[in-house]
């Protein structure tokens, strides 16, 4: 058996996209467990996401049998990535292959950082990666729900941002400890990329909260959701979930998504009375 390995960045044109998604599909079935997303295939065709992928194919069948996926989400340097081998070529040593490639590519990209990313329950995943120098560092939930029309509250307005620029600002800070900085990269992120639509809430004609949509085809995520520390308690946040699947059944989407820290048990808490329901748990780990 003759593996060959390479490296390209993205975006990956059609015939690899689709490569991509039948080996993502295979060691879904088998696994039980949903590798579209880990794999950044949603963005990995698009000239705005800054990434690349690591192929590994057998060449005497020209058949893909394992991929890794780096992408930097924020354009900070700082890769998140993940792997996954159709599991006829697994114990094979295509894995780690992989990785070695992988972080070969990191090396050339000047990547200040990295994560990576483990569906909770994969086969040897938490294994594998410990073995490969990586350290558990936290985990999300990523919970999910219907899109769907929702009658909205009449004493909360929800609209786009508009350049209210100092008091999104305070509330990043007082509800994230975000540096004034960090919030800048947030704001600038969430409302150049295509796709993404940030959105303030406001009650009694002051902005109490923000949150984030961003649409990958069926799928509308829920991202950035805070809700200012003063007006906590008086459902904004529950308030904003509810526009979210509203837009969402307004712009075709079907399903709406967010991850969540499993240990923020408050934020659980909001979003499962909202409807939302665990769909899988994602662990992220950091090179010792």
């Amino acid at each position: 058996m003759n593996i060959s390995v390479m490296t390209v960045s993205f975006p990956l044109d059609g015939e690899t996209l689709k490569e991509l998604n039948l080996l993502c599909e295979e060691a879904t079935i088998h696994d039980y467990r949903v590798y579209e997303t880990v794999m950044s295939v949603p963005m990995a065709g698009s000239f705005e996401s800054k990434g690349f992928m690591v192929l590994a194919y057998e060449d005497d069948k020209d058949v893909l049998v394992g991929a890794a996926s780096a992408i930097d989400l924020m354009g900070l340097h700082t890769y998140e990535w993940s792997l996954v081998v159709t599991p006829a070529y697994r114990q094979k040593g295509i894995g780690t292959a992989l990785v070695e490639a992988l972080q070969a590519g990191l090396e050339e990209r000047g990547a200040e950082g990295q994560l990576a990313v483990v569906i909770d329950g994969s086969p040897c995943g938490h294994t594998f990666i410990e073995n490969k120098g990586f350290t558990y560092s936290f985990s999300e939930a990523t919970l999910e729900t219907r899109a769907e029309s929702v009658e909205l509250r009449d004493d909360i307005e929800i609209a786009p941002y508009a350049g209210e620029h100092a008091e999104l600002i305070a509330i990043y800070g007082a509800a994230f400890g975000d540096q004034p900085e960090e919030s800048e990269e947030l704001i600038s992120f969430n409302t150049s990329t295509n796709g993404r639509k940030l959105w303030l809430a406001r009650k009694d004609g002051k902005i109490v909260g923000t949150v984030t949509t961003a649409q990958e085809n069926e799928i509308q995520w829920v991202t950035a959701l805070a809700v200012h520390p003063h007006y906590e308690g008086q459902g904004i946040g529950t308030a904003m979930l509810s526009f979210s699947k509203d837009y969402a059944s307004k712009i075709g989407a079907k399903i709406v998504m967010l991850d969540v820290e499993i240990e923020n048990r408050k934020a659980l808490s909001v979003y499962e009375k909202a409807g939302f329901m665990k769909a899988q748990q994602i662990d992220y780990f950091v090179k010792n």
